[in-house]
């Protein structure tokens, strides 16, 4: 492992390089354990770079066997080779070419970066700097190529060989038992996008013809026998495909899209040019294997990759610095497509709770950064919530400010302008300032700096005037005197006793829009005939903190009148908060309080339930641990904040039970109803798992006795699991013969083990360290499958804080030996799991000091990799 202190790299220093390599012609010989590629770079002095500068290739980990300029071979003086890169020291100033040869070890590679083999198949994973664990290459973004790649394996070991681009060729080697396979990628690309496939692979296939006439063969190809789990994801291509078509006007452009699922794989997928690498959890799915939240996580990813054809292959990052312009952007657009497939209200929702839950933290902890970091030293670390999450939330803001037909204008203009080239937000921003004539300048500090705004709303009522003024002020943690405000879109609108107050007026909302420019502004209502409730950021058209006065019966006439169905969802959060955290500081507080928003969510479950029951089972879900957690600031105590979960909960399980009760009778399927992965299927389900919750929270005898039942009648991996999560929280011998049972039924099933693991890791007992230190020798668990890592040690640290912020620091210590132990084998996901350690600074004297010094023991092993070393010591100086 490398010991050495990584450069720190600088937006600020960034500089064209001195060359650029116009086609790449890749010879890739599969061996398990010696695979020999060569490379055929057509190199040129780059115009913009310094003339006569050495040309520097990036390596890591490679053994070069021969090196050949024109032709010719090199002497010894002329160039310097080792592991980590190939210095050539006077090339030539004229266009040239360069000739190389390395020698891999596919199975030793278990960093999962670069070529490696996953369960026999050979496959690749080069973003972000993989690349130059294959070649010796000028390994950034902004260097694009056209690739041919010949791919030669055992034709038994190997049958099937995919490459980027379109087929040209295959063949057999004679006498070799071996074959080949040559794919062209016409269109130029960096090196992160390169990708290849070999191995033993199922698949299935449609047709699919684009808006501009082109005839496309779509495939997804699995491991053998299990074909038929990939219907869905090929489905959800072809869905990809023409929405993306209808809403952006981006059509496909190669003859052939393959998606390839593989069992090893540090992150979910990844959008190689033409051949997407997914992790086989976002790909393979079953009623009996895959729940819900499965089929909808494959539709997004599946969805999400597709969409990085354009934003992020065809039009990529000048650096990587640039990241959130290719992931934030894409999440946008996978966000979009899912609303659009799904409900869009509900899915708004959960976007929210996914930004809150992870980027929100990550923002007010010690590895906060900007959408757009200044800085990094190690980019792996920079695949972050921020990145991604808030990185979409900025677009979304932008199609506010500018509505939809601009928005839209601007997104075809900044593809047909940059189409083919490397850019920046500068450029992403250019597009939408040649079709609105804004100046964009000031929208674009959300991009320069981090933490999350806090805006502070007031307001007064003159029924004399019939007017209602709003004040507003914004403030940014960390932000000096002389920081500029913000520019925030406010969606909003009043409410009052009997519904909207549609007959209101104010200069200043446009298309119930209103901007916030300065760090102080105000905006009147007029001919307001009652005394409003103010709705403020319909839909979340801001990732800000809000502050408001309105107390809980303000935000139950939300709750029942606001037209807005993610605002109606907050005032039910924002209640649940408030009854939480007073539980939680230990205050004292009458039943009052309590049976009102009992008695506004049986009125609401009367009214709505049935009609959209997947936005109903969101309104009963309450705040996580986390959320109190942020809600509460410095010095929580995570046993406290669960005791006051818990005893809501109850409160609500108790109140509304014969409600519940109804609800899971009425939304049962009949006998033989075949499943069906939809929105409205999964809302019923939804909606009748999460009275099972409440139920079970309030009674453990009937939540027993209904899990069991359910367990014992499910036809589908969404309520079975949901039965055993249930079970999971009421300890006895009922629970562990579930759980036995569970792992006995799906025991040659590693994706539904993992949910398995992580069932158990999520349990909020004392016992549970040493369940997982028994699972981590369960036959079904492999450190070296970042799946069964992420399911029980990353549910662990992320989703039960109880037992991760143990007062004894046993938490922090089995998280820190796990972290230790991987990261000489894959420094990637070890530094993955030390966010988890982000909000330490947060927690009471006790944790907090059993927090940091674990991360002081991680920080004093020799030899760390620079991603873990990365994440430990900004955790430490934050």
């Amino acid at each position: 492992m490398r010991t050495e202190t990584p450069p720190t790299v600088r937006l600020d220093e960034y500089r064209p390089s001195d060359h650029l390599i116009d086609r790449v012609e890749l010879d890739v010989r599969l061996d398990p354990r010696d695979t020999r590629v060569t490379a055929t770079l057509a190199l040129r002095p780059n115009p913009a770079g310094h003339a006569g500068a050495p040309l520097v290739l990036d390596g890591d980990e490679l053994s070069l066997l021969a090196l050949e300029l024109d032709g010719q071979g090199l002497a010894p003086e002329a160039y310097r080779a080792g592991p980590s890169g190939l210095t050539l020291h006077t090339p030539p100033q004229r266009p040239f070419t360069l000739r190389i040869e390395t020698r891999l070890d596919p199975t030793a590679n278990t960093r999962l970066m670069g070529l490696y083999r996953s369960n026999g198949v050979y496959c690749t994973q080069c973003e972000a700097d993989g690349f130059r664990r294959i070649t010796y290459f000028l390994d950034r973004p902004d260097v694009l190529s056209i690739y041919i790649t010949r791919i030669e394996a055992e034709r038994a070991a190997a049958p099937v060989l995919l490459g980027n681009g379109n087929p040209v060729e295959a063949g057999e080697v004679p006498g070799t038992g071996r074959h080949y396979a040559i794919w062209h990628d016409p269109l130029p690309k960096p090196a992160y996008l390169f990708a290849l496939v070999g191995g033993r692979l199922d698949h299935v296939s449609k047709p699919f013809t684009t808006m501009e006439g082109r005839e496309v063969e779509i495939a997804v190809y699995v491991e053998p026998g299990k074909a038929a789990r990939a219907a869905y994801a090929l489905d959800a291509v072809e869905r990809s495909m023409a929405w993306d078509e209808t809403a952006f006007g981006r059509a496909y452009d190669l003859d052939v899209f393959n998606v390839v699922a593989v069992s090893d794989f540090n992150m979910g997928a990844m959008e190689n040019k033409g051949l997407n690498i997914f992790n086989d959890k976002y790909v393979l799915a079953s009623p009996e294997t895959a729940t819900d939240a499965d089929y909808a996580a494959i539709e997004a990813i599946i969805a999400h990759e597709y969409f990085h054809n354009w934003s992020g292959n065809r039009v990529t990052c000048r650096d990587w610095f640039q990241l959130c312009l290719k992931e934030g952007l894409t999440v946008f657009r996978d966000q979009e497509f899912s609303s659009d497939m799904r409900s869009r209200a509900v899915h708004r929702i959960a976007e929210v709770r996914n930004l809150r839950a992870r980027q929100f933290p990550e923002d007010a902890g010690p590895l906060a950064h900007p959408v757009r970091p200044k800085q990094y030293a190690e980019i792996n670390n920079f695949y972050t919530a921020t990145v991604y999450e808030k990185g979409a939330e900025i677009v979304r803001m932008l199609r506010t400010l500018i509505g939809e037909t601009a928005f839209r204008a601007g997104m075809d203009r900044y593809f047909a302008e940059n189409d083919g080239t490397a850019v920046t937000v500068e450029d992403f921003l250019k597009a939408f300032e040649a079709v609105t004539g804004r100046d964009l300048s000031r929208f674009a500090e959300w991009y320069e700096r981090p933490g999350t705004p806090r805006v502070t709303v007031s307001g007064t009522y003159e029924p004399n005037a019939g007017t209602y003024r709003l004040t507003f002020r914004q403030t940014r943690p960390g932000a000096g005197a002389d920081a500029p405000p913000l520019v925030i879109p406010i969606r909003l609108g009043l409410v009052g006793a009997g519904g909207p107050l549609d007959g209101t007026t104010s200069a200043r909302v446009e298309a119930g829009v209103f901007v916030l420019h300065a760090a102080e502004d105000e905006v009147t209502f007029e001919n307001v005939a009652e005394e409003p409730v103010p709705s403020l950021f319909r839909a979340f058209s801001a990732p800000v903190r809000v502050e408001s006065a309105l107390d809980d019966t303000a935000r139950l006439t939300l709750l029942r009148h606001d037209p807005d169905s993610f605002n109606r969802w907050e005032a039910a959060q924002r209640i649940a908060l408030g009854l939480m955290a007073r539980q939680a500081h230990g205050e004292t507080a009458g039943p009052a309080a309590a049976d009102a928003f009992v008695a506004a969510l049986d009125a609401f479950l009367d009214a709505e339930a049935l009609r959209d029951p997947a936005f109903a089972a969101q309104i009963l879900a309450l705040p996580s641990e986390g959320d109190l957690a942020d809600e509460m600031g410095a010095d929580t105590d995570p046993d406290a904040i669960f005791s006051a979960r818990q005893t809501l909960r109850r409160r609500l399980g108790t109140g509304l039970r014969e409600r519940l009760m109804h609800l899971r009778e009425t939304l049962a399927e009949p006998a033989g109803t075949p499943f069906s992965p939809d929105a409205d299927a999964a809302g019923r389900r939804a909606l009748r798992n999460a009275a099972l919750d409440l139920i079970a929270a309030a009674d453990a005898g009937a939540g027993t006795a209904l899990a069991q039942a359910q367990i014992e009648a499910a036809t589908n991996m969404t309520d079975r699991l949901a039965g055993l999560a249930t079970l999971a929280l009421l300890p006895g011998e009922v629970r562990e013969a579930a759980l036995t049972a569970f792992a006995e039924r799906y025991a040659d099933e590693p994706l539904v083990l993992d949910k398995w693991f992580a069932i158990q890791a999520m349990i909020p007992e004392e016992g549970t360290v040493e369940r997982i230190r028994r699972l981590q020798s369960h036959p079904a668990f492999a450190m070296s499958n970042p799946n069964r890592v992420r399911s029980l040690i990353g549910s662990f640290s992320l989703a039960n804080p109880t037992q991760f912020n143990r007062p004894d620091g046993a938490g922090y210590a089995l998280v820190a030996e796990t972290v230790l132990a991987l990261d000489g084998t894959n420094p990637q996901v070890a530094a993955r799991l030390m966010t988890a350690f982000g909000p330490w600074r947060r927690l009471e004297p006790g944790r907090r000091s059993a927090a940091e010094a674990a991360l002081r023991r991680i920080v004093a092993t020799p030899g760390l990799s620079r991603d873990v070393a990365d994440i430990a010591t900004r955790s430490l100086a934050g």
